[in-house]
């Protein structure tokens, strides 16, 4: 199916009783589309967007490209789609990636059960008749025993808080919502404002083709050559054969996905060897950084001992001294950030279009009805491009009204920063599920071996329901308290916490800030969850019509 706009379903007069709604349609909304389907459940999906897809449906801006390699970053639950669906490249693009997730769409005819172009408002619990009503902007209501939020960590997109931007002339752009049609550069002055994983995937690409391009950096990124190439036949074929046993590893994995790890800890060898284990890692690209200690996001002086080399590195590419030292990143451990996967970054600003404006000395004072204004003048622009991000993690649950036991809204809920049982349900709210909650691994592993692992364990807990006659299901606040505690512990562990991110709400204005996400490992987190679940649900009450139960 072309990835054009798909008109919504006609909204119903009558209210829809259904076993499962599915909130979003990217890779968590898709597969449990799928996987309450087969078993036999009255499904209904909602999707504000125009087709399947999520983030990879919205951000189609140039140079937009995972960086995980992609046969990792795909879907593991049907082997048929394993071996029908052959990638191209080892990072894929966003139109390939978009292509797969048609594909896998079509394969399994999802589309019937989405409708698109259609936002949930509101999610209210119904303590009488034990089901969420659910309320969209279409005028829909539809009750379900079980609602999904599966909106993943990124999708409510983010403007900085800068004044003026709706005095802007220009055309205004926004990364996460980039138009379907193409955009030339060509002759055009053009800003960028943000310098994450985004915005240096936008400033290598577009500064091939602008007349000028002014980079506006607030904070500088560290950033690895992502050494990108054709996957040949006969390596696709060896993959083919091997997507078994390269999924189960995946599985078992602190990162839930086929990137490098090791145990080896920095200061166990050499300054020899670890220049060389080093060099090696940039050689190769990816993220094989990361994985080539143990220990840096724990030790920090061995965490500055790489970043100190990275520094080196982007001095070697970067031509003029001064542009060079503002892209060097101080004041945060490597790796604290979104660890960001470039081909050509550093080397744009080698361009004579290119221009860096480092915020730190120059900072911007206003958007002005012809650019941007910085304490140091104004620079005059044809297009202004926003890449600053999303509110993170919790945005999506927070954008609408939903409403558990006794009024009690999530908003009030995350008053003081996300919480939940497991990162998968909260006290409080019967039958409702997030799938790469706020408070799992999220943003830290591959988000499809999340999303596949959180939907199994929400079918496993109906059935589990169905079989013993019961209506309801939800952790109790011990279990919640417990939980949040052990997240809270991990993240004292880890260097996270030492950088200004979206991990921990550091993006948006007055969000409460705090390391929310599960650090110990995927593989670990699904080892909790097996644990409640063998444990005879330990920590979760349940309700039969009448009376109330808990493990």
């Amino acid at each position: 199916m072309p990835n054009a706009q798909i008109p919504a379903a006609s909204p119903t007069a009558e209210v829809q009783r259904l076993d499962v709604v599915i909130v979003g349609a990217g890779f968590g909304g898709m597969y449990a589309v799928y996987k309450f389907r087969e078993m036999g459940l009255k499904i209904q999906g909602f999707e504000a967007g125009g087709d399947v897809g999520g983030v990879w449906y919205w951000n189609r801006y140039p140079g937009a490209r995972v960086d995980l390699p992609s046969v990792d970053y795909s879907f593991s639950f049907s082997p048929e789609i394993e071996q029908e669906w052959t990638w191209s490249e080892q990072f894929a693009a966003q139109p390939e990636l978009l292509k797969y997730i048609n594909f896998v769409a079509d394969r399994l005819d999802l589309r019937k059960h989405i409708q698109f172009n259609t936002r949930v408002t509101q999610a209210t619990w119904d303590e009488a008749r034990k089901l969420w009503v659910v309320k969209t902007d279409r005028g829909d209501t539809v009750e379900a025993t079980h609602c999904i939020m599966a909106t993943g960590p990124l999708s409510i997109p983010r403007d900085p808080d800068i004044p003026g931007l709706d005095r802007f002339k220009g055309r205004l752009l926004r990364a996460a919502k980039w138009p379907h049609e193409p955009v030339a550069f060509e002759g055009q002055r053009v800003g960028v404002i943000g310098t994450g994983s985004t915005g240096i995937q936008i400033v290598q690409e577009v500064g091939k083709t602008a007349g000028e391009l002014f980079v506006f950096q607030r904070t500088p990124s560290f950033t690895m050559p992502m050494r990108n190439q054709p996957l040949e036949a006969d390596y696709v074929a060896e993959v083919k054969r091997n997507y078994p046993a390269m999924r189960e590893i995946a599985r078992n994995s602190a990162v839930g996905g086929l990137r490098p790890q090791s145990t080896r800890a920095f200061f166990s060898v050499t300054p020899a060897q670890r220049q060389q284990l080093l060099e090696d890692a940039w050689k190769n690209g990816g993220l094989a950084m990361l994985g080539t200690f143990a220990d840096l996001m724990s030790n920090e002086e061995a965490n500055e001992h790489v970043a100190e080399f990275v520094r080196g590195k982007i001095g070697e590419v970067v031509n003029d001294p001064a542009t060079a030292e503002a892209l060097k990143p101080r004041d945060y451990p490597i790796f604290a950030r979104r660890p960001c996967l470039d081909s050509s970054y550093y080397e744009t600003y080698n361009q004579p279009n290119v221009h860096l404006v480092d915020l730190f000395k120059d900072p911007i004072l206003e958007v002005t009805e012809k650019g941007v204004r910085t304490a140091s003048g104004e620079v005059e622009l044809d297009m202004l491009i926003l890449a600053t991000g999303y509110d993170g993690l919790t945005g999506a649950l927070m954008a609408f009204d939903v409403v558990g036991r006794d009024g009690h809204t999530v908003n009030a809920h995350w008053k003081n920063g996300a919480r939940s049982h497991l990162g998968l349900m909260m006290a409080g709210f019967p039958n409702l599920y997030m799938t790469t909650g706020p408070n799992g691994p999220a943003a830290l592993a591959n988000i499809i071996r999340i999303s596949e692992h959180d939907v199994d364990w929400i079918a496993a807990a109906m059935v589990h329901m169905e079989r013993n006659g019961l209506a309801t299901m939800e952790p109790t606040a011990e279990a919640e308290q417990n939980w949040m505690d052990i997240v809270y512990a991990l993240s004292q562990r880890t260097l996270l916490t030492k950088a200004k991110t979206w991990y921990v709400g550091a993006n948006v204005k007055d969000k409460p800030q705090g390391l929310t996400l599960f650090t110990g490992g995927f593989q670990k987190y699904r080892e909790y969850c097996a644990a409640a679940v063998n444990d005879g649900y330990r920590g979760f009450a349940f309700e039969r019509a009448e009376e109330a139960v808990t493990a």
